[in-house]
């Protein structure tokens, strides 16, 4: 049946900004294979229209954690017969394997096919990857099925043989693939060798992990060659001039830097992302922010000398609750630059001076953070603030009005957590001298103080020390990226998670001598920007203040159930052993 073929647009879907005047498919499920796959334009639009399987700015990527307000885990949020945490996507996987056998069938230059190929074995492996994560092993389909439905009548692969076809399709992929796309290139946005060696080396960290091998989870003999790819990953890319930006702000504000190892093209009008608008105070923004940084995290990032607030070698060493009186005061540089918090320097919207306040009664409603009785009102953010929000990877010349214009590239890969990777897999394998050279080198970026033995705070001289340390540099260098929760579940670390609560911090305005200041007052003053932190006192409250306040993380939550409907639409499928099935989703 003869498909339709959109004429000439200025992108492909407004998917990737870097395509421009090519064509577009009107539906990627139904189409003319022979006009597709014999026009080189028609096949980068095929292959431009999953690209959005890439994802991009997310403000709640890190929501599950204890980054992030909310208390996501509450009792029964995963079972077998509901949405969450489900990872089954068969369709996007047809797709790739049409065009794995229909490229090839066609009459493009051999250039083009293998490079469409490389581009579709690579969102294979990418897609099944992020089922395996989910549920362990999955059927590993390699041939296009019926294009027009997506019953899967076949048996689950086991775990290892999903991993070891991963790493055929990412080193097939390799092969095809152009080893470094310019970042002047039009083709930039697209995968190239270098991601795909990356992204292999990450594949065989999660391979050697904990969460798959429960009862050898730091001697398995997955971490040998975990670390080997991974060291090949960060010396060749090294090689090739990736570096770590020379200023943490500018990872991705300054598009296309060093750092970036594969990126997704935003450009306003065409394609742009909820960022700014999702984690501006909600004065600045739309509405209320979505997304904000609680005490506990506050708490985790270390000082100037990369020590903790409350190690008493610290050179910046405080009581509780000394800390949280003087919480901004001698931080880790990327504190400043990624957390606004009551009273801070915050020049949003090019507001010269601007001071960003929290205080209930003092700031604005959609900013307000308290339960002052004094205030004389009350803050309808009680269960979605902290009385902090994020500064990271803002775009701060937005104005209000120009919010959801926000077109900063993801940056989905970037060079850092190629090296973090390579560290963990280094250390696991005993090489703690090498693990400490990448830490030292994130943290010289950051700012932290080298000290006297050039060590930047870091005190790790055992395995267990060092895999701490670098959990906890992950923890900082990653914040609100969408790491922690999934290092903490692939680490099966899961159990700091559970039973936790979250805090935010409210601020009250005194005077010199610790009474409060008379309210008139200090709106008078804030609105002037001439309060500062010290004028405020402050004290932490649970969040949120309603519903459910606690976590509910059980050891099942390694691996999570593959949908009942599935289930039900396969009797060859069988369910996880820790969901009423049989099936082992790890590698023993």
């Amino acid at each position: 049946m003869k498909k339709k073929i959109l004429s000439i647009m200025i992108a492909v879907a407004g998917l990737m900004s870097s395509c421009n005047d090519v064509l577009d498919i009107e539906d990627i499920n139904n189409y003319n294979p022979q006009l597709v796959w014999n026009d080189a334009n028609l096949a980068n639009a095929y292959m431009a229209n999953l690209y959005p399987m890439f994802g991009n700015w997310n403000t709640g990527s890190d929501s599950f954690s204890q980054q992030l307000a909310g208390i996501q885990f509450y009792l029964d949020r995963v079972t077998i017969s509901n949405d969450q945490f489900k990872s089954w996507n068969y369709n996007r996987i047809r797709l790739i394997n049409q065009a794995i056998v229909d490229v090839n069938k066609g009459t493009l230059p051999d250039a083009v096919k293998n490079n469409v190929t490389g581009q579709a074995l690579f969102m294979r492996a990418y897609t099944y990857f992020d089922m395996v994560r989910h549920h362990g092993g999955v059927p590993y389909i390699t041939v296009p099925q019926d294009r027009y439905t997506d019953d899967l009548f076949v048996a689950r692969n086991s775990t290892k043989e999903c991993f070891d076809l991963m790493i055929k399709d990412l080193d097939e992929a390799i092969a095809k693939l152009p080893k470094r796309i310019a970042k002047t290139s039009p083709e930039f946005g697209k995968i190239d060798g270098n991601f795909a060696l990356a992204f292999k080396a990450k594949v065989l960290l999660h391979k050697a992990s904990p969460q798959f091998n429960p009862s050898n989870p730091w001697n398995n003999p997955y971490w040998s060659e975990a670390y080997q790819v991974n060291k090949q990953a960060y010396e060749d890319l090294k090689a090739q001039g990736y570096a770590l930006a020379a200023n943490y702000e500018d990872i991705a504000l300054v598009e296309r830097g060093p750092e970036s190892v594969f990126t997704v093209l935003n450009s306003y009008p065409n394609k742009t992302a909820n960022w700014d608008n999702g984690v501006r105070p909600g004065s600045e923004s739309r509405g209320p922010a979505s997304a904000t940084p609680t005490w506990e995290f506050v708490k985790e990032y270390p000082m100037k000398d990369g020590k903790l607030y409350n190690d008493p070698t610290s050179a910046y060493h405080m009581s509780d609750e000394e800390f949280l009186q003087n919480f901004w005061k001698n931080r880790d540089p990327r504190f400043n630059k990624s957390i606004v918090w009551n009273a801070k320097v915050y020049e949003v919207s090019g507001k010269a001076g601007k001071r960003q306040y929290t205080s209930l009664g003092i700031a604005h409603e959609l900013d307000d953070f308290g339960i002052n009785p004094r205030a004389g009102v009350n803050s309808t953010n009680l269960d979605r603030y902290t009385g902090f929000f994020v500064l990271k990877n803002s775009l701060l010349r937005l104005a209000q009005a120009e919010v959801l214009q926000y077109d900063v590239d993801y940056v989905l890969m970037r060079f850092a957590e190629v090296m973090m990777n390579y560290a963990e897999t280094a250390n696991e394998t005993g090489k703690l001298d090498e693990a400490m050279d990448i830490l030292k080198q994130i943290r010289q970026r950051a700012g932290i103080e080298p000290g006297t033995n050039g060590n930047y705070g870091i005190t790790a001289t055992t395995r267990e020390q060092m895999r701490e340390a670098i959990l906890a540099e992950r923890n900082i260098e990653f914040a609100f990226e969408g790491h922690r929760f999934w290092d903490l579940r692939r680490l099966r670390m899961l159990n700091r998670l559970d039973g936790t609560t979250k805090h935010g911090v409210e601020a009250v305005a005194i005077q010199p001598n610790g009474q409060d200041m008379p309210l008139s007052e200090a709106r008078a003053k804030a609105d002037k920007n001439e309060l500062v932190e010290s004028n405020f006192r402050y004290t932490l409250l649970q969040v949120p203040r309603s519903g459910v306040k606690v976590n509910v993380v059980p050891e099942k939550y390694y691996f999570f159930p593959i949908h009942r409907d599935v289930l039900d639409r396969n009797k060859n499928l069988e369910q996880n052993k820790d969901w009423g099935g049989t099936f082992d989703p790890t590698l023993e």
